[in-house]
């Protein structure tokens, strides 16, 4: 159950945008020398919360993250969060469906629809499995990824001939998001915690609590890894890289034509596991218990993302992810700082 735990918060973070390494780019590699002390941070705080997700949802034997949710900011406040994310899960989800369609009409020149239709059939057959099937998919493709994006990462390093000291001490900064690494590493972190929050608390009626801490502790530090690795290369080609869409499809290119249907593929199977984790998110708080009311949720959430995924990738992103980012940073906020009021409040009359 470990690896489960371990893929399914991999395979809910590495999405298409950490996969072609943009969201690597803005916020870590472009802020230049700090590039690696944002890696870090990003990396303590991706194996804190989730072992902290996990130790939470456990003990609380949480079937959805409704019941995490009015845990940590009140039942009211709660209300609201939960209608919030459900919003986002299924925003979300349309992303991934619509990035299915550019990425296969990129590589494929399949029409949009098709690319659409393919990832909505394949996440609802998934969810049609149920709760195993998300977990089964997830252990066969996340570890893949990670596996993937890191060999990319350390071929390109070394195919750079610069040592890893080097590449950070003489990369400029050409200015990534928030204009400094702290707040940077904090927003990415935050952005990326809301999907996981909604996978990893349906697992908690499922584990034990030291399997529960452990794969989301080491899940965490494999993100850290990944996100460490992927700034190293990346710092490696500036500023070339920096001018791509698709910064690791330079990187690639440099290894080899072979590589870039390699990283589409890549990127398609970010996508998909994204979409899984999202139709599970939306299915788990519908149908806690699971069940064929888990599967009925999944398959509808599927067939209501459609509409909205005709919308396109980039216009469904530039609108969506702000959202994603206020969510998840009260999200980061109410996990950071829930444990220090807990142990104040247990321990007053030591501080009167």
């Amino acid at each position: 159950m470990l690896v489960k735990v371990v893929s399914i918060y991999l395979g809910s973070v590495i999405g298409a945008g950490f996969a072609t390494g943009q969201e690597i780019m803005q916020f870590f590699i472009l802020h230049g020398s700090n590039a690696l002390k944002g890696a870090f941070v990003a990396t303590f705080l991706f194996a804190y919360l989730g072992g902290l997700v996990m130790f939470l949802s456990v003990t609380m034997r949480s079937g959805s993250y409704k019941k995490l949710l009015n845990y940590l900011i009140g039942a009211k406040a709660g209300k609201f969060m939960d209608v919030l994310s459900l919003a986002m899960l299924l925003g979300g989800l349309s992303v991934m469906m619509a990035g299915s369609g550019a990425v296969l009409g990129e590589q494929l020149a399949w029409s949009s629809r098709s690319g659409i239709l393919l990832m909505a059939l394949l996440t609802s057959a998934v969810l049609l499995g149920g709760v195993e099937g998300v977990l089964a998919a997830n252990v066969f493709i996340a570890p893949t990824k990670f596996l993937a994006l890191a060999g990319i990462s350390i071929a390109a390093i070394l195919a750079s001939g610069c040592p890893a000291l080097m590449l950070v001490s003489q990369a400029p900064c050409a200015g990534g998001v928030a204009g400094h690494w702290a707040p940077a590493s904090i927003l990415y972190v935050s952005y990326n915690m809301v999907v996981p929050v909604a996978v990893l608390s349906s697992l908690g009626g499922t584990v034990s609590l030291k399997t529960g801490i452990a794969g989301g502790v080491i899940g965490g530090f494999l993100l850290g890894i990944a996100v460490i690795l992927m700034s190293l290369a990346g710092l490696a080609y500036l500023p070339e890289a920096a001018s791509y869409q698709i910064p690791f499809l330079y990187l690639v290119r440099r290894l080899g034509a072979g590589f870039s249907r390699a990283l589409g593929l890549l990127i398609w199977l970010a996508i998909f596991t994204t979409a899984i984790a999202n139709a599970h998110g939306i299915a788990s708080r519908l149908a806690p218990n699971g069940g064929r009311r888990y599967r009925l949720c999944g398959v509808g959430a599927c067939l209501l993302a459609l509409p909205l995924a005709r919308y396109g990738f980039a216009n469904l992103v530039r609108f969506l992810y702000p959202l994603f980012g206020l969510a998840g940073l009260v999200l980061l906020i109410s996990l950071l700082f829930k444990p220090v009021h807990i142990f104040f409040n247990k321990n007053k009359k030591y501080f009167k």
